[in-house]
């Protein structure tokens, strides 16, 4: 019998390194649309947020931000803390470990 058969930890783990490349797209869309669609042009006709041309404001300087918020929505939400060891191995650790507090 394969473990990634009936082990949830495989799903979980698929689940979430989905939601890594789903949130590593929209960041690098977000990104490349910003500063490549609103730089393409005369940088004389840039526009202006803070002192800084809106391409370099919104790509860096909201994308940083919205990314780490995302992501971290994304780990609190998405993402299970799981152990790493078999269920088996896990489960006979767990037992043995109740045999000796109940021995002292």
């Amino acid at each position: 019998m394969q473990a990634n058969d009936t082990d949830k930890r495989y799903a979980q783990a698929n689940k979430e390194a989905i939601l890594a490349l789903i949130a590593y797209a929209f960041y690098f869309i977000w990104w490349y649309v910003c500063a490549y669609g609103l730089g393409d042009g005369d940088p004389e006709l840039y526009s202006y947020v803070l002192g800084l041309p809106a391409w370099f404001f919104y790509s860096c300087i909201v994308g940083y931000p919205l990314i780490t918020l995302v992501l971290w929505c994304m780990v609190r939400f998405g993402f299970n803390d799981m152990p790493l060891e078999a269920e088996t191995e896990a489960k006979t650790a767990a037992e043995a470990k109740a045999k000796h507090k109940e021995q002292v």
